[in-house]
This record gives structure tokens, C-alpha cells and sequence, in this order.
């Protein structure tokens, strides 16, 4: 199944856009009592049988088509290692699953020379895909993705994403800054969706001051490919210990050029 088309990019893409509907699918369809079957990592940090059973499914099927590829999940962990491997989490937004809200996705990447290649996310709250091959463009189906073009600051809408390793105070400051400059904004709890939001243009920034490798993987890509400016620690940072991200429609970088210090490791 490795093909040799773009050293088996097609290929992998491919695989990658049906599997992440697959196990978005089977996800959407389990059984409240296996959504009820919640374990607590930390706060406000959990894990459901859904969690693991998407994991599973995804890394088996991926192990099998392409054996020679390394994984990185978020339940199961694995180390980034090999020529190539796939940085995955079963559902970015689990909080919002167990509770019923559908901002959630499942997140597939596929990393290779220490470059994001591949990027695939099932949507939730439309039951698409989108996807991105480095330098092919951003894909929601079949339908050509691109950031909007907003300039003034006092029409755009940013999401925000809040995590506990990080000073809230921070994250209020940054709230404040936006809001001082007539930005509206949002909180979603979900990177990977808060990205394709991005890509979409429906948003102009997604911001978060720590996020996982499994998190942002596949939607830092989408986003850069639809032309967002995506500005992160370097990625064998974000794959060792995680850190921040800002993604944001090119047309407002003057507005939110005091972001790029806090994207550093």
C-alpha cells in the first residue's frame, strides 16, 4: 500500500482522508454508555472509551498500510521516530464530546523530514474532512480552502484556546489586547477545529499559549495552506514538550505582530 507516487504522499493521503471519516464516524456513532465511561488525567483533562477505541482503530489500520511509519498518539504515546511518522489524536475536544457539544475532531498528520507533509481532520460539526499535502493547497471535499481577507481588526473574529499550563492571566491579557483592538472572540476547545475554522476563513486568529504535538499537527498545515501565517516554537520542540501557537489571515500581521514574541519556546 506504500506506493511511490511523491514517495508515497498520494498515497497516504488518501489512506489518511478515509480513515480520519472512518473513526470520526465510528466516534460519533458509540453508545452513551462508552461516552459515559470518562477517566480524569487532570483537570478538566479527560479520556473516554471512545478516545481509546478511535486510537486504536486509526493506529492499527495506519500500521498495517504502511508498517514502516512510526506513530505519536495521544492516549497510547510512541516516539517520533523512523524516516517518516503519524502524529495523531483520536478527539481533539474531548470535554466537548462527553458533553455533547460537537466542536470536536479527529486529527491525523504525517510528519517527514522534519516537515509536516500531510495534514487530515474530520470534522464534527459537519461531518467533512478536510485535508492538506505540503504545497497542494488546503481541501474541505472537494472544495478549495483560503483564509479570509479581513483587515480591520474591528470586523475580524479570533478563537482562543485556554490551557492550564499556562498563566490565565496571560490568557486574559491577550483577550484584553484583542478586544482593545475591536476583535471579537471566541473559545471553541478544540485547536484542530479552531485551525480548519481558520483555513476556512470563517475565523481571522486561533491563539493558544500551550498546545500538544497531537493537537495542532495536522491543522497547523491546513491553515498554512489555505495562506494563514502560522507562527510556533520549531517542531521538534512542539513534538517534545509542546508549546504555543498563533494562526491569522496575512491581511491582519500588523495587528497581531505582538503575538510572534509569545510563539516562542
Amino acid at each position: 500500500m506504500t506506493g511511490t507516487s511523491n514517495n508515497g504522499l498520494a498515497e497516504r493521503l488518501a489512506f489518511a482522508r478515509t480513515l480520519a471519516e472512518k473513526a470520526g464516524r465510528e466516534i460519533e456513532a458509540f453508545h452513551e454508555e462508552a461516552r459515559a465511561a470518562v477517566t480524569r488525567k487532570g483537570l478538566q483533562d479527560f479520556v473516554t472509551a471512545a478516545d481509546r477505541h478511535g486510537e486504536a482503530l486509526i493506529r492499527d489500520a495506519l500500521k498495517a498500510a504502511f508498517p514502516e511509519d512510526g506513530f505519536v498518539g495521544e492516549e497510547t504515546g510512541g516516539e517520533p521516530e523512523g524516516e517518516g511518522f503519524w502524529v495523531v489524536d483520536p478527539i481533539d475536544g474531548t470535554t466537548n464530546y462527553i458533553r455533547g457539544l460537537r466542536h470536536w475532531g479527529v486529527s491525523i498528520a504525517f510528519v517527514r523530514g522534519g516537515r509536516v507533509e500531510i495534514g487530515c481532520i474530520y470534522d464534527a460539526t459537519t461531518g467533512g474532512v478536510c485535508t492538506a499535502v505540503r504545497g497542494g493547497g488546503a481541501f474541505c471535499g472537494e472544495r478549495r480552502l483560503a483564509v479570509s481577507t479581513r483587515s480591520d481588526p474591528g470586523e475580524a473574529l479570533a478563537i482562543l484556546g485556554c490551557s492550564r499550563r499556562t498563566s490565565f492571566e496571560d490568557y486574559q491579557a491577550v483577550a484584553r489586547r484583542l478586544n482593545d483592538l475591536g476583535m471579537d472572540y471566541r473559545r471553541l476547545g478544540s485547536a484542530a477545529i479552531g485551525l480548519v475554522r481558520v483555513a476556512s476563513g470563517v475565523a481571522d486568529l486561533y491563539f493558544e499559549a500551550h498546545l500538544n504535538s497531537w493537537d495542532i499537527m495536522a491543522g497547523c498545515l491546513i491553515a498554512s495552506e489555505a495562506g494563514a501565517t502560522v507562527a510556533m516554537p520549531p517542531l521538534e520542540t512542539m513534538l517534545a514538550r509542546g508549546g504555543p501557537l498563533a494562526a491569522y489571515a496575512p491581511s491582519l500581521g500588523d495587528s497581531l505582530s505582538f503575538l510572534h514574541p509569545l510563539t516562542r519556546a
